[in-house]
């Protein structure tokens, strides 16, 4: 067989590997760069609810419980002390890390390392990617999606729009999702008529909001909204218009 004949009969098997090698590197792309997608819908498109929940929903009308309880609040129309109360409660570097406080990660390991209660350090950046698009399991492709969610919406959100979306659906109470249902539940009025008091309430509840109540807070949840508080004075207001 002369050279010409051996290179048409390697030309089929080159076209093949070319086309299994597109192929892969479309999929890979796919994996990659599919999730991106409602990432950067989500800049501009107030989601529908979280994944969280959904699958609340659907377990409360499982259980007879009826539906959950949401409703959109734009960041405009929240009072400010909300933000502020979140910011003091869950994140107080939220304005200058890229989605991830390291200095919170390092002190929590060594608390864990001491104590048998647990600390976390989830910023609230990692709390929107988890909750929004991931389920709670606690897995390590969970963590490494979670990581991965993380650095998407620090990308490609400001800074106000991760708060925004973070107001929207973090759990205020049992079955109760989001600042303004909160606020129409617990205190019978709009998000944008919080108190600094009121808000400093359902920031403390943020931890276990099943368990506390903003309404009818107990001792913990009435000294943690004291704390609160006074970490909203020490970090002022000024925060927020940098975001």
């Amino acid at each position: 067989m002369g050279l010409f004949d051996r290179r048409k009969a390697l030309a089929p098997r080159r076209r093949r590997r070319r086309r299994w090698r597109r192929w892969l590197t479309t999929l890979v792309l796919l994996v990659l760069l599919g999730p991106i997608a409602p990432v950067a819908c989500f800049r501009f498109v107030d989601p529908p609810g979280s994944a969280i929940m959904w699958r609340d929903g659907a377990e409360r009308l499982t259980a007879g419980k009826g539906w959950i309880a949401h409703d959109w609040v734009d960041y405009a129309d929240i009072s400010p002390y909300m933000p502020l109360a979140a910011i003091a409660a869950e994140d107080q570097r939220f304005a200058d890390h890229d989605g991830f406080d390291f200095v919170a990660i390092e002190k929590a390991v060594q608390h864990n390392r001491k104590s048998q209660r647990k600390r976390g350090a989830s910023t609230i950046s990692q709390q929107v990617a988890k909750n929004l698009f991931l389920w709670p399991e606690r897995s390590w492709l969970r963590k490494g999606l979670e990581v991965y969610f993380t650095l998407a919406v620090e990308t490609l959100w400001p800074k106000r729009r991760i708060l925004e979306v973070y107001l929207n659906v973090a759990e205020l109470g049992d079955g109760v999702y989001g600042v303004g249902a909160a606020s129409r539940k617990f205190f019978g009025h709009d998000a944008s008529r919080l108190s600094r008091r009121e808000a400093a309430l359902l920031a403390a509840v943020l931890p276990s909001p099943r368990r506390m109540r903003a309404n009818a807070p107990g001792p913990y949840t009435r000294a943690r909204a004291r704390w609160i508080e006074g970490q909203m004075g020490q970090i002022g207001s000024g925060v927020l218009n940098g975001l």
